[in-house]
């Protein structure tokens, strides 16, 4: 049995590929939309890709089912307790695929979202009927299990939650110990709310150390753990579109075109028609001089999160970059959560722009000193973005707060008496969160360097008072 991981930090997500030396067939689970990483490793070891499926109709990005079974010819897959608007073969619980020497069961798993399929793989070379491994989706997690609570209100997160839980029981932990667990949701998914850093685990270490799965045996326990709010991060704002679009099956790409490097005058004859300006450099660089009501989103692990929150559905979007190198890492963010391509780049980036006399605006930058003294003679207000298990751990006293994913619903509930500084943990996301605010007319924003961080470790005081 051949097998890989793609890890993929941006999102939080890993995607598999198995395949049989055998016959040289290969399956790819959880695929992302940029397939050729699935073509290209298949091609490297002599494998085809004949299959395709997803764990479940994804709410953090677009799958790459659709186009994978486009360029290679694959069978898509899908879970039948789904309603899937996209060919594809409907998998039972219970069911088995024999691909040469790998054996896949179908798991129905729900709770994390009612359609749910865990593939259970078998290397009958191996062993003919002992799992080598789980690709759990996101049925279970390391450290963790996937939130229930994506789908609706707070009765269908607690049914969801408490589906979760016979899952748990009647489907994974009688599985042996020794299979390993290999998830879809990994560190730095928004899908759970403590998931450990390593990209891997086994059913006996989570059923030693998973605080959830601890709570099993008293289905209330275990549901209040699973929608613990104070615990879960935010939902971005782009994730309400992602799973329809998963569900109802996500157009392909086809070819790419190359987005353009504009020069000043094509850069802004496109802003001026009403083209969203993301500047992808980092809070520190944007802060210093950027195009006026341009958005800050530094190109990093962050980047797709970020540029979903606060770019609107479809939005047509000029970048502007540190590198020109960076074009496809920030372009190929964006398509995967849905956005198009970006109409262009600023060419030569902001020293063509200053050298050309165009107006450029600035962000302040404050250390937590400066923000605890003006704090303390009422001259500035401050607004926390943070996550709930970030806010609940210590704040400012005083501090006003709003999620960062909340943020461009909520803009009118920004205290508007004074300036306003903006902190988040470093500095990173409430460079985004002023560069909003800001965009929607606030003039007298600042952001805090360094952060609640940074304000910690100076000693300053905080609370853990609502």
């Amino acid at each position: 049995m051949f097998f890989e991981q793609f890890n993929l930090r941006s999102l939080g997500h890993a995607s598999y590929l198995v395949g049989d030396e055998q016959t040289g067939r290969a399956l790819v689970f959880d695929p992302r939309r940029d397939a050729e990483v699935y073509t290209q490793a298949a091609r490297d070891v002599g494998l085809r890709i004949c299959y395709a499926a997803d764990s479940h109709g994804h709410n953090d990005y677009l799958s790459g089912l659709t186009e994978l079974g486009e360029r290679t010819g694959a069978q898509v897959w899908g879970s039948a307790a789904a309603e899937l608007g996209y060919e594809h073969k409907p998998l039972k619980d219970g069911q088995v695929v024999e691909i040469g020497d790998v054996g896949i069961e179908v798991m129905h798993t729900p709770g994390h979202t009612p359609e749910h399929i865990s593939l259970l793989v078998y290397d009958r070379a191996a062993s003919a009927d002992v799992p080598a491994l789980l690709l759990s989706g996101g049925a279970l997690l390391v450290g963790d299990l996937a939130r229930p609570d994506l789908l609706g209100g707070a009765e269908q997160a607690r049914a969801a939650a408490r589906t979760f839980c016979e899952t748990i029981q009647r489907k994974l932990l009688p599985l042996p110990d020794g299979v390993q667990v290999f998830p879809t949701h990994v560190a730095g998914s928004l899908c759970g709310g403590n998931i450990g850093s390593r990209l891997s685990t086994t059913i006996g270490y989570e059923r030693r150390s998973n605080a959830i799965l601890s709570e099993v045996d008293s289905k209330e326990g275990f549901i209040r753990e699973c929608i613990r709010l104070d615990n879960l991060p935010a939902v971005p704002p782009y994730w309400r579109r992602m799973r329809t679009q998963n569900l109802d099956g996500v157009a392909p790409l086809g070819p790419l075109a190359e987005p353009p490097a504009l020069s000043v005058a094509e850069f802004d004859e496109h802003r001026q028609e009403g083209a969203v300006v993301l500047d992808a450099r980092s809070p520190e660089a944007f802060g210093g001089g950027h195009l006026l009501r341009a958005l800050n989103v530094g190109l990093g692990p962050s980047f797709a999160t970020w540029a979903g929150t606060v770019l609107p559905d479809d939005e047509r979007v000029l970048l502007v970059l540190d590198r020109p190198s960076d074009l496809w890492e920030a372009a190929w963010q964006l398509l995967r959560i849905g956005y198009p391509l970006p109409l262009g780049w600023l060419g030569g980036g902001m020293f063509a722009w200053r050298t050309s006399a165009m107006p450029v605006e600035t962000t302040p930058q404050i250390t937590v000193q400066e923000l605890n003294e003006r704090l303390s003679r009422g001259q500035l207000g401050l607004l926390d973005v943070r996550q709930p298990s970030e806010w609940a751990g210590g704040h400012v006293p005083g501090a006003a707060y709003i999620t960062g994913a909340e943020l461009p619903d909520r803009l009118d509930e920004v205290p508007a008496d004074r300036p306003i500084a903006v902190a988040c943990g470093s500095g990173y996301r409430s460079s985004v969160a002023a560069s909003l605010l800001a965009r929607h007319g606030r003039t007298d924003v600042v952001n805090v360097i360094g952060g609640m961080t940074a304000w910690k470790n100076a000693g300053l005081p905080t609370t853990q008072e609502e």
